[in-house]
C-alpha cells in the first residue's frame, strides 16, 4: 500500500499568520486579571506591558487609540483588569494580550453589585418619574450635602455667590469617600430634613474613579434621597459618571456646579425680568391715568353746577312761554279767520242782517275774553313755575339771610356735630362773606 506524498512545508510567517488566527478565533475577546510590571510608555503612545499572577506572565500591548481614553497610569504593581484579544504578535511569534480596556481590579464586581442594586431599587419604584419633584424656583435657602474639604464645595460656593447671592447657603458637612461614607452621607441627608432649613438639597462630590465614588451607590445613600422631604439634586463626579444617588434624585447634574446651577435662581435673569415687568407696569399705568383723565374731562364738561342748571331752566320756561303766546295767538287769529269767513255768508242767509252782526260781536268779545283768561292761566303757571325753580337757587336762599358755611378743607358743614373749638370756617353771604372760628361749638 502506497504511502500519502508528504504536505509542503510552512513557513514560518504562514505558521505564525494560522496560530495567531487560530487563537483569534478561539478566544475572541477575554477579560483578564493581573499585576502589570515592566509597563513602558512608548513615544507613539502606545503601552507595553507584562500582566502576571503567582504562576505565569503575558506579554501586553495597549496602542495609543485605546490608551488615551484610561482614566489612570498603569504603573508597575498595579493589579487590574484587561479586556483584550488574544493573539499571537507575528514578526516574532510573540504571544500576547492586544489590550482594549483597562480598569482597577476589582471593578467587575463592582460594576455587578451596581446594576443588582440598581435594578432591585428599580423595580422598588424608588426611581420612578412619577415621584420626581419640581425644585423650587426661588428658594428661601440652599443645602449642600458634601466635604468641608472638596473642591467641589467651593464651585458650589462660588457658582451660589455668582447666580444667587442673596439666597443663604447651608452646608451639612461629610464624608464623602472611604469606610463609613455613605451611612454618613445619609445622616447628613436626615440631619438637612430633620432641621428644615432649606427648601432644595444639593449632595455632591467631584469626579473621582468608580471606588471613588462608591459611597453614592450605596443603598443607604438612596434610600436616604428618596425618603428626603426637601427636593434633592444629585451632583457627583463627572458628565460621564452615573451613580445610585443620580437615579434616586429629584434631579441629576452632570457636575457639582451644574448641581448648583439646576437649584439656584439666576439673580440676574430675575433682575431682567423684574425690569420689564415693571416697564410693563408703568406703561399700562401711565396708560390707565391718560385713559381716566379723558374720562373725566368728559364727565367735566357734562357736569353742570346749579346755576348753570337754573339758567337752562329759565331758558327753557321762556321759550316754552314764547310759544304758548305764539300758539294763543294763531289760535285767535284762526277763530277771528274763521269769523270773518262766516260773515258774509251769514249776511247772505240771515234776513236780518243787524241781529246777526250783534250776535258775531257778541261772540268775539266772548272769544277776545276766553283767549285772554287762557293767556292769564299760562302767565301763571309760568311764574309759578318760575317762583318755584327760584326756590332752588342758593343765592336767593342767601338773599333771604342764610349763609353757606365751609370748613378748611372747603367742605360743606350742615351740622354742629364734629365741630371743635378753634375750627376755622367760611361763610359766604349773597354779597361777600367771613372767615371766623369756633368758640362754643353746639
Amino acid at each position: 500500500m502506497a504511502s500519502a506524498p508528504p504536505s509542503a512545508p510552512l513557513t514560518v510567517s504562514e505558521l505564525n499568520r494560522r496560530s495567531r488566527q487560530v487563537l483569534e478565533n478561539q478566544f475572541g475577546l477575554v477579560w483578564v486579571t493581573g499585576e502589570i510590571s515592566r509597563a513602558t510608555l512608548a513615544a507613539s503612545g502606545h503601552w507595553y506591558f507584562t500582566l502576571k499572577d503567582e504562576g505565569a506572565a503575558v506579554d501586553c500591548a495597549m496602542f495609543k487609540g485605546r490608551a488615551q481614553y484610561l482614566e489612570f497610569r498603569p504603573e508597575n504593581g498595579l493589579k487590574v483588569e484587561v479586556r483584550a484579544r488574544v493573539t499571537i504578535y507575528e514578526p516574532r511569534g510573540a504571544y500576547q494580550l492586544g489590550v482594549e480596556q483597562m480598569r482597577h481590579a476589582g471593578l467587575g464586581a463592582l460594576f455587578e453589585a451596581f446594576e443588582r442594586l440598581k435594578a432591585r431599587l428599580g423595580k422598588e419604584g424608588l426611581f420612578d418619574e412619577s415621584r420626581k419633584r419640581p425644585l423650587p424656583p426661588h428658594p428661601r435657602a440652599i443645602g449642600v450635602v458634601t466635604s468641608l474639604a472638596a473642591a467641589a464645595l467651593r464651585d458650589i460656593l462660588a457658582t451660589l455667590a455668582r447666580r444667587a447671592p442673596m439666597v443663604p447657603v447651608i452646608v451639612y458637612p461629610t464624608l464623602v469617600q472611604g469606610e463609613g461614607a455613605a451611612a454618613l452621607v445619609a445622616r447628613a441627608i436626615a440631619t438637612a430634613n430633620a432641621r428644615a432649613e432649606c427648601d432644595v438639597l444639593v449632595v455632591a462630590r467631584g469626579g473621582g474613579s468608580l471606588e471613588d465614588l462608591w459611597a453614592f451607590n450605596e443603598e443607604a445613600v438612596a434610600r436616604a434621597i428618596a425618603a428626603s422631604a426637601i427636593p434633592v439634586v444629585s451632583g457627583v463626579g463627572h458628565e460621564t459618571d452615573f451613580t445610585i444617588a443620580d437615579f434616586a434624585a429629584d434631579l441629576r447634574a452632570a457636575t457639582p456646579t451644574a448641581a448648583a446651577v439646576a437649584a439656584s435662581p439666576d439673580r440676574e435673569a430675575l433682575l431682567a425680568r423684574l425690569a420689564h415687568a415693571r416697564s410693563r407696569l408703568s406703561r399700562a399705568g401711565g396708560r390707565a391715568v391718560e385713559s381716566a383723565s379723558q374720562r373725566l374731562d368728559l364727565a367735566a364738561r357734562r357736569l353742570l353746577t346749579p346755576a348753570e342748571r337754573l339758567a337752562r331752566g329759565r331758558e327753557s320756561l321762556a321759550l316754552l312761554g314764547r310759544r304758548l303766546a305764539l300758539q294763543a295767538r294763531s289760535a285767535v287769529e284762526m277763530r277771528r279767520a274763521d269769523l270773518r269767513g262766516l260773515a258774509p255768508r251769514l249776511r247772505g242767509a240771515a234776513p236780518a242782517p243787524a241781529e246777526l252782526s250783534r250776535e258775531l260781536a257778541r261772540l268775539a268779545k266772548r272769544l277776545a275774553a276766553g283767549a285772554a283768561r287762557a293767556q292769564r292761566d299760562r302767565r301763571a303757571r309760568l311764574e309759578s313755575a318760575g317762583a318755584s325753580l327760584g326756590h332752588l337757587d342758593p343765592t336767593q336762599v342767601l338773599a333771604r339771610g342764610y349763609a353757606i358755611v365751609r370748613d378748611a378743607r372747603g367742605a360743606v358743614v350742615r351740622t354742629g356735630a364734629g365741630l371743635a373749638r378753634g375750627d376755622a370756617l367760611d361763610l359766604a353771604f349773597a354779597e361777600g362773606g367771613a372767615k371766623v372760628t369756633v368758640d362754643e361749638p353746639r
